[in-house]
């Protein structure tokens, strides 16, 4: 009524307005007064018009709304009411061809969610409907028929009807600390083991294109290797998303494998995975691994599976050094083949309790098969084999404690292990097992077994605790409202967390086998470390982590005797 109301009293308006000018125009005085009364009064009229306009399309959004409420005979929803609080970004005379928070009636609009936990480090892909459907807006703007806006924290163009829409993010992870009480031991080497340094562990800029359900998402990695100066490629794949919460993946990607897989970098415990995780991923998976397959979700269960290849560059002597783990090779004859499996499992789903099992298994069944030089175009053989290594769980280019060297004659590699997570209220625990397994053909040579393991333990002090997601069958990081986000004036500080994880890998096989080709010393390697991280916001992070780590001797130069240390790291980290 009030808008009707508004409405009679502008026409009204409009009509006294049209009067007056139509008498002035009759006026025989014709001075420059007049002609700009004239002007004045055409302006009103214009403006007027305008503001009848908005508010027509107001009254008949209302009415709608008020027809559909009353044969449904439910009140109006806290989320209609909240829209009907939104923030509105006005400027300048009401021109009705641009609408700003007051689309056309029927128009789907893009929200931000409410949940306040970090955006995904990669392009964040979803179903054309669920895309739509995105909830608890801040803001967002319609402009001749465009929407801008920040669903899920990311910037967002789209179209009306959210057909087309291409959307920019970021990945900040700028680490830094060293080392102390490290060094080497008589006769080893010192390695790179810094007192103090710095390292862009991450700067992904994830592009997502989307024409309903067709996704493409390329993400560039300014921050591709142990060491600040690299560029390399994330993810650069097409999706399908048209199927009833299932993806559809081909291109370079990175498949989920293990749970730490599967979460976001963005929610990590600590600033690194734990080992085991981490040199089971790289099997067959990792990032930017050529990947077709697919992933299902539903409230109780998870599942992924992915035929996989080789790594973007995996293929260039060029790219030995710059990407993440190892780098390639020009003399690659016959690229490596392989495949992984993740299924999960959410018995118990409760306000205040979830329940995660599950299991992960990964194959490269054709490892690469390389010629002894680069001259591979006039080679006629090639050999296979394979190496794993690992670092004190903290990356700023440091050297590998825990290694195995190559691996000769090797035909395949796999690993295979389960998983389990148990949240409570605010605590949430959780931990993996691995057995990796090396297949070896040649006369005398056995195959070649390591394992890991690691339990990790989470509590949120105060913030929105980690939950359970669906879509990842994996945990998030914790949540900061709008109205907890940092601010000492209002006595609001985030979200804060304590972390702490055990970490082992033991990468000795064979050790007292006669021949002393299936002799693998590759050391045991245990880490602790505990944490802190706050969240001032959704979008920032600052972490905070001590480690101690134990390693037994290896055949690494700085690692002859078994070494010790400890490291202190730090992480500041914003992710749209």
């Amino acid at each position: 009524m009030r808008c009707k109301a508004v409405v009679s009293s502008f026409a009204f308006a409009s009509f006294l307005l049209s009067s007056a000018a139509s008498s002035a125009f009759a006026a025989p005085s014709d001075d420059a007064q007049i002609r700009a009364l004239r002007l004045e009064m055409a302006q009103m009229r214009k403006e007027m018009m305008g503001q009848i306009s908005t508010l027509k399309v107001r009254l008949a959004r209302s009415e709608a709304t008020a027809h559909h409420a009353g044969r449904a005979g439910t009140a109006t929803t806290a989320a209609e009411n909240s829209r009907a609080t939104r923030r509105v970004i006005t400027s300048g005379p009401v021109d009705p061809s641009v609408q700003f928070a007051e689309p056309a009636p029927g128009a789907n609009r893009i929200h931000l969610a409410n949940s306040g936990t970090p955006t995904s480090d990669r392009g964040d892909i979803m179903s054309w409907k669920s895309f739509k459907a995105a909830t608890a807006s801040d803001e967002d703007v319609h402009v001749g028929g465009m929407i801008i806006g920040f669903p899920k924290g990311r910037f967002t163009i789209a179209s009306e009807d959210a057909a087309y829409a291409l959307s920019i993010g970021l990945a900040f992870h700028e680490d830094f600390g060293g080392f102390f009480n490290a060094g080497p031991r008589r006769g080893e080497g010192r390695g790179a083991f810094n007192s103090f340094t710095s390292n862009m562990r991450r700067l992904r800029i994830p592009f997502t294109f989307r024409y309903k359900n067709f996704v493409a998402a390329v993400t560039p990695d300014f921050g591709a290797n142990h060491n600040d100066g690299y560029v390399g490629l994330y993810e650069g794949n097409l999706n399908y998303t048209g199927l009833r919460n299932t993806i559809l993946t081909v291109g370079y990607f990175q498949p989920r494998v293990t749970e730490e897989d599967s979460e976001s970098s963005n929610d990590f415990f600590t600033l690194e995975r734990p080992s085991i995780t981490d040199m089971v991923r790289n099997i067959a998976a990792g990032d930017a691994r050529f990947s077709v397959g697919a992933l299902h979700y539903e409230k109780r269960w998870w599942i992924a599976g992915y035929f996989t290849g080789q790594e973007w560059g995996h293929r260039n002597a060029s790219d030995s050094s710059s990407t993440y783990y190892g780098g390639g090779s020009g003399t690659t004859m016959d690229s490596q083949t392989g495949a992984t499996l993740r299924v999960a499992g959410r018995p118990v789903a409760t306000k205040d309790w979830d329940v995660h099992v599950g299991a992960s298994g990964i194959s490269a069944f054709r490892l690469a098969c390389n010629a002894a030089s680069s001259t591979s175009s006039s080679a006629t053989s090639c050999s296979r084999s394979t190496s794993f290594g690992q670092r004190p769980e903290f990356d700023i280019g440091e050297a590998n404690l825990a290694a195995t060297g190559a691996i000769s004659n090797a035909k395949q590699v796999w690993a295979a292990g389960p998983e389990l997570g148990v949240r409570w209220n605010r605590l949430l625990v959780k931990g993996e097992y691995y057995h990796v397994g090396v297949q070896r053909e040649g006369a005398g040579l056995k195959s070649a077994g390591f394992q890991g393991w690691y339990g990790s333990a989470a509590y949120t002090i105060f913030g929105t605790p980690r939950m359970y997601s669906e879509k990842s069958g994996a945990f998030t990081a914790p949540g900061v409202k709008d109205n907890e986000e940092f601010n000492p004036a209002l006595n609001h500080w985030g979200a804060l967390e304590v972390v702490g994880h055990y970490s082992v890998i033991d990468l000795n096989s064979n050790l007292g086998d006669a021949n002393a080709k299936n002799v693998i010393r590759g050391g045991q390697q245990t880490v602790w470390t505990g944490g802190l991280n706050w969240y001032p916001n959704r979008h920032f992070r600052l972490m905070l982590d001590f480690s101690h780590f134990i390693v037994s001797r290896s055949e690494q130069a700085t690692n002859i005797y078994g070494r010790t240390g400890n490291s202190v790291a730090a992480r500041v980290q914003a992710g749209f």
